[in-house]
Formats: structure tokens, C-alpha cells, sequence
């Protein structure tokens, strides 16, 4: 792996810092979880595509700049340097994105891809139902085929939960059982639907701030046609682990976005350092290393992929260390708070308007959203060291 950038490389880094520096909104949008700052976020992509910024990975007839991974990195470390806001669009772009760049069909490329990269189409996912979370192949929601007529098309019913920007979505992609003889990850497929298509239901679930980041979706006998179907019918679960991969392994959580935390940790530290007890810098010096560490991880695993490799079960160790590393830094960050970082941003002397608050509260979800933590170990054990099962 080559630890040194190419002049390319760095010129790019220059027209993304300059660009950035003349867009980025400078107050922050409204939380991302409420109706205004949904719309914020949304007005926010369309920000970005109109430079050309959406996703740039993504080939241009697409919507994006045909850039390399390595040139993601970048942009990535650029984007989290100037406090840009959060991605509203990232479950399409990140994870959906990349998946029907593998599976799906020119159509659908040509349908999905370029309205998600311009913030036009914001995707919900919906892999979880009730004692189906992280045992997704126990899913019972189903997708009863019907043909004949002009297009043949599926009648979905069932429930999902958990749904992350499902309050305020156009779209949710999902596992639903085609095979109603099938059990666990057999006859399972991967279906897109629209979130406004008679017989879906949204039902909100707040979070301990009040808002919904989540939500339920009930869903009876919603009628979406088979060429939303991504991949072959019963293929859904190989199809699911791939975006899963992308969740855990690369797209979802960048190295950037740990390294901004892990600086304003040391910020944090130096400003209040004179009273603080030496294990406080010990913590501090450990996040910032841990931070780095992901960094070169993930610049690894990038070359890799650049080099014809793919991603596997190894991603599992990949997501707990960066779900543990988010949470330890938050820890860090409140124990050198102390009282003051229980204050909330809607709090005038609340530190750093209670970012670290907030983080701190969000990061007690990463061990558990894209695969719990304990899952993940399994999978470590059986799939990467060849251990036997319980």
C-alpha cells in the first residue's frame, strides 16, 4: 500500500477543501430526525450534487464522478474537516448504492441511481421485524407473488421495525420471504417499495431526545412490481450480506468520521487538561491511535478492493472496532465534561452545544445497529477462525 498521496491525489484534496469552504451551511441544520432538518439535510444534497459532489464513486452517467476509493478517503477526510452536515441520504448512498452497482439491472440502475446521489430519493432500511433484529434470517414478512395480466407483481405484507429514516423517506429497501415453504435464509428476496404506496403504514419511534430516527412500517398487501426486485427471486440473502459488508466493512462509517472525533477530543483534553487526573491523557492518546489505526485499516482494505479483492466475514471485526472505539470516545469526552457535559445543546452554556452529549447517546447504538456486537463475534469465530459452534 502506498503511504504517500500522488500529486493528483492532493490536488483533488485542494478542490474539495475549496469547495466545501464556500458551501458548508455555517450553523449547523436541524436534527435530521425532525421534519425541518430532514428537509435541511435533503436541500443539503442537493447542495452537494450540484457540485458534483453526491457520490463520487459512482460513474458520472450515474450521478457521480468516477472517482477511485482512495479518492473517496479523501473526500471523506476533506467533508468531516469542515463539520459538513451528516448524510441524510446514507442508507441509498452507502449501502443500497453499492449494492445495485453488483446486483442490479441497467434499468434499475438508470431508475435508482441517479435521484438517490442527488438527494431526490432518500432510502430507508428495513431489515429488521419483530424477533427477527439481528437474526435477520428469521425474517416472516412476505412477498406473495401474482401473475398473469400485463406485469406480474408481489402483494407485500408483514411488519419491519427499526427502520432508520423511515418517518421521512421516499423509498425502503428489505428482505421479504417469496418462498412461503423456505426457513431461514432460504427463499428470502430483495425488494425495493415506495414508503407512499397505498397499504404502508409509518409509525414513528422516538428516541430518548423525543425524535424519530426509527420507525415501524406495516405493510398489507402493498403491490410493488417484480422488476423492483434486486437479483433473482430467493437470492435476497446473498444480496443482504453484500450490502451488509458495505455496512460494516467500508462505506458506512469512513475513517474520517473518527478521526474529526478523535481531534476534538484532543482539543477538548488540552483545554482542560490542568485539572485532570493523568489517566485522562492515557484515554485521550489511546482514542487518537485507535482513530488512526481505522484509518489505515480502511486505506488497506481499500487498495485491496482496487486491486480486484472483496469483502468478507472479516468486515464483522471491522464494526466492533469502530462501534467501541465511537463509544469510548464519548466516554472519554464526558468523564472530562464531568457535570457540565449532562447539558443539552438547547442549553446556552451546554459545551460545544452538547455535540458530545449527543454523541455519546447515539454511539450506545453501535454496538448494536448493523449486526450486534455479539453477533459479530460469532460470525468471528466461525467464519474467520474456523471454531467450532457452541
Amino acid at each position: 500500500m502506498q503511504l504517500q498521496y500522488t500529486e493528483q491525489q492532493q490536488q483533488f484534496r485542494q478542490s474539495v477543501r475549496k469547495w466545501l469552504a464556500a458551501h458548508v451551511p455555517a450553523q449547523p441544520l436541524a436534527s435530521l430526525d425532525t421534519g425541518e432538518g430532514f428537509a435541511e439535510h435533503r436541500q443539503w444534497e442537493r447542495t452537494l450534487k450540484s457540485g458534483n459532489w453526491g457520490m463520487v464513486t459512482w460513474p458520472e452517467q450515474f450521478g457521480g464522478r468516477g472517482c477511485d476509493l482512495i479518492e473517496w478517503l479523501i473526500f471523506e477526510e476533506e467533508y468531516y474537516r469542515a463539520d459538513a452536515p451528516l448524510r441524510v441520504s446514507q442508507n441509498g448512498i452507502f449501502l443500497l448504492g453499492p449494492t445495485l452497482m453488483e446486483f442490479g439491472t441497467e434499468a434499475q440502475k438508470q431508475r435508482f441511481l441517479p435521484p438517490m446521489a442527488a438527494g431526490d430519493e432518500i432510502w430507508a432500511q428495513s431489515w429488521s421485524e419483530p424477533n427477527a433484529g439481528s437474526d435477520m434470517a428469521a425474517i416472516r414478512a412476505r412477498a406473495t407473488l401474482v401473475t398473469g395480466g400485463e406485469q406480474s407483481y408481489y402483494l407485500l405484507s408483514g411488519q419491519k421495525t427499526w427502520s432508520s429514516r423511515a418517518v421521512f423517506a421516499d423509498w425502503a429497501f428489505g428482505l421479504f420471504r417469496t418462498d412461503p415453504d423456505s426457513s431461514r435464509h432460504l427463499g428470502l428476496s430483495f425488494i425495493l417499495y415506495p414508503l407512499k404506496a397505498p397499504g404502508v403504514t409509518i409509525r414513528p419511534i422516538r428516541q430518548l431526545d423525543g425524535e424519530a430516527g426509527f420507525a415501524e412500517i406495516f405493510l398489507d398487501e402493498v403491490r410493488v412490481p417484480v422488476k423492483q426486485r434486486l437479483g433473482a427471486a430467493g437470492q435476497g440473502w446473498q444480496i443482504a450480506m453484500a450490502t451488509a459488508g458495505f455496512e460494516r466493512g467500508l462505506m458506512l462509517r469512513s475513517p474520517a468520521r473518527f478521526q474529526r472525533t478523535a481531534q476534538r477530543l484532543l482539543e477538548l483534553f488540552r483545554a482542560n487538561q490542568d485539572r485532570l487526573p493523568a489517566t485522562a491523557r492515557a484515554q485521550v492518546v489511546q482514542a487518537y491511535l485507535d482513530a488512526e489505526a481505522y484509518c489505515l485499516n480502511t486505506y488497506y482494505t481499500a487498495s485491496r478492493l482496487m486491486q480486484g479483492g472483496k469483502i468478507g466475514p472479516e468486515t464483522s471485526a471491522n464494526k466492533i472496532f469502530w462501534s467501541e472505539l465511537d463509544r469510548a470516545m464519548h466516554r472519554t469526552a464526558l468523564s472530562i465534561l464531568g457535570a457540565r457535559g449532562e447539558l443539552s445543546g438547547m442549553r446556552g452554556d451546554a459545551v460545544d452545544d452538547g455535540r458530545w452529549l449527543d454523541g455519546y447517546l447515539f454511539s450506545l447504538a453501535g454496538p448494536i445497529y448493523a449486526g450486534s456486537n455479539e453477533i459479530q463475534r460469532n460470525i468471528i469465530a466461525e467464519r474467520c477462525l474456523g471454531l467450532p459452534r457452541a
